[in-house]
């Protein structure tokens, strides 16, 4: 019988636990074990199961899981699993951290002497897994930065926010506007937006699969590691020309911004400019134009907000909008691309990362 074929119910009956050679009564007292006992617990689990069933593969198979889930045996194997991955989530996220500097840049990472950008990028990322300044969890959380946003600039340059929960199923569509767009708290490029009429249990779907995920795990940014998952409604901006507003990313420098990098909504463009506005040669993502764009009218005014949002960070990307010269929030980065990426020229490596004094970092 193939894996695909095994049959759950036998385990849910008392004769079926004998003949493995567990009963239920069993499972209290393990969930409340150590995590040593209960890895070998579920350990005993499989091999029993594997005894009444010996087509069973040594290796896992997706169907074999989804057949488990909802069972008792799955529950004390996913106990097993989360405790396991919380111990050994520093060690790994290093691990992990230095496999992906190699495979982006063809060399190890230099931890004792960093001089690019991208190797302070990956020394902030290495340290901040070991342990972080909550200041960076709460301004990386959409949702809480809002409060510091307000405190430093005002409140009137954050979007209009009608609706935020840890409940999807309570989002009021029915009373929100025409358009809107949700993104959650606590992670990055998630992004819906609403116009007109909404497939709503579509929607809760897709949100509640945001919750249930912690985004540290996508690509181990611990300042990530500790936000509370919630959902977030804003009004939708749009241009004078009916168009989603460009992205201004402005790259700062103990609170200076030095170059402006410009997103549109579909990201295929990707240009990078200086604080005066001469496009630059940089480039960071293969494939994405690097289009000359109009200057915005209010280029200082943006300046000067992303300026005292970044001061006191020795790096720190500050993102806003702009819509008919009023500017906008958008977030702070600390970690761009979670590292993924090659700056181009490598010049521009070496000279953003002699602008970041790293010894700042905290």
């Amino acid at each position: 019988m193939a894996c695909t074929e095994i049959e759950l119910e036998p385990w849910r009956t008392k004769e079926g636990l004998r003949d493995a050679g567990f009963r239920r009564n069993h499972v209290e007292k393990y969930r409340q074990s150590s995590p040593k006992v209960l890895l070998r617990y579920a350990e005993n689990l499989v091999k029993s199961y594997r005894k009444v069933n010996h087509s069973i593969h040594t290796t896992w198979s997706g169907e074999f899981r989804d057949r488990l889930r909802g069972t008792w045996i799955h529950h004390v194997i996913d106990r097993v699993r989360t405790t396991k991955r919380g111990l050994l989530r520093q060690s790994e996220g290093e691990a992990i951290l230095l496999q992906r500097y190699r495979r982006v840049h063809g060399k190890p990472l230099d931890m004792t002497n960093p001089r690019t950008f991208t190797e302070k990028l990956f020394c902030r990322m290495i340290s901040w897994n070991r342990g972080v300044n909550p200041i960076f969890t709460q301004l990386t959380d959409k949702y809480s930065a809002r409060a510091y946003v307000a405190s430093k600039v005002g409140k009137e340059y954050l979007i209009k926010l009608l609706w935020h929960g840890e409940d999807p199923r309570t989002i009021p569509f029915d009373s929100l506007s025409a358009e809107y767009v949700i993104k959650p708290s606590h992670a990055s490029q998630r992004v819906i937006v609403v116009k007109g009429y909404v497939a709503q249990d579509d929607i809760v779907g897709e949100v509640s699969g945001w919750l249930s995920s912690n985004y540290y795990w996508a690509a181990r940014e611990y300042q990530y590691y500790h936000i509370t998952p919630k959902i977030m409604i804003e009004e939708c901006l749009r241009t004078q020309d009916g168009s989603l507003p460009l992205d201004y990313k402005f790259w700062c420098f103990n609170g200076v911004p030095e170059l402006i990098q410009v997103i549109n909504h579909t990201r295929d463009n990707n240009s990078f400019f200086d604080t005066t506005w001469n496009l630059l040669d940089l480039h960071n993502r293969e494939g994405a134009s690097r289009r000359a764009i109009a200057k915005p009218a209010n280029l200082e005014h943006l300046l000067s907000l992303a300026s005292q949002l970044a001061a006191g960070f020795d790096f720190v990307r500050v993102d806003l909008y702009t819509v008919s010269g009023r500017p906008y929030f958008g977030e702070l980065t600390f970690t761009p691309t979670a590292g993924k990426m090659n700056l181009k020229p490598e010049r521009w490596d070496w000279m953003l990362g002699e602008k970041w004094d790293l010894s700042l970092d905290c």
